[in-house]
């Protein structure tokens, strides 16, 4: 009797520090440091430091309207600028997001092109409704076209 009362113990310990540890392990691997890695010599890394640098600054005190606009002179090219213009006053929207608020999060995916980088950026927003533009960048590291399709040149 106290052989099998020892080997449930010995068995029910086991039990639960198995329990335990897979538990303790689950949550430690479930909230675990993340990391994010890029390179400036990498236009899909410059890609989405424009998209997340820009989102910030719009979603920051008063719009980040200054910052948004040194992004704009820093990352793209003069005559995307000038299109990006265009299209906000036709269509009273940001050019840069092709809406007139700010997304919850974005993803930049590379699209794979030979002449120079497009990406594929997709937002994710408040209603959890998903949107995709497709950015382009030259090989000077300058964004020269943003749409709903891919620039023909570069």
């Amino acid at each position: 009797m106290n052989s099998t009362r020892t080997l449930r113990r010995t068995a029910l310990a086991a039990s639960l520090a198995l329990a335990l540890g897979l538990g303790m392990t689950a949550t430690a691997s479930a909230g675990g440091p993340r990391t994010v890695s890029g390179k400036p010599s990498d236009a899909v890394t410059r890609i989405a430091d424009f998209y997340g640098a820009y989102i910030d600054a719009q979603s920051g005190p008063a719009n980040g309207g200054k910052l948004a606009e040194e992004l704009r002179k820093y990352y793209l090219t003069a005559d995307l600028r000038k299109q990006l213009k265009a299209w906000e006053a036709k269509n009273n929207a940001d050019g840069v997001l092709r809406a007139q608020n700010v997304p919850l999060s974005w993803k930049v995916t590379d699209n794979g092109t030979a002449n120079h980088t497009e990406a594929g950026i997709t937002f994710t927003w408040g209603s959890g409704k998903k949107t995709r533009l497709v950015v382009d960048m030259n090989r000077d590291y300058k964004i020269f076209h943003i749409g709903t399709k891919g620039a023909t040149g570069s």
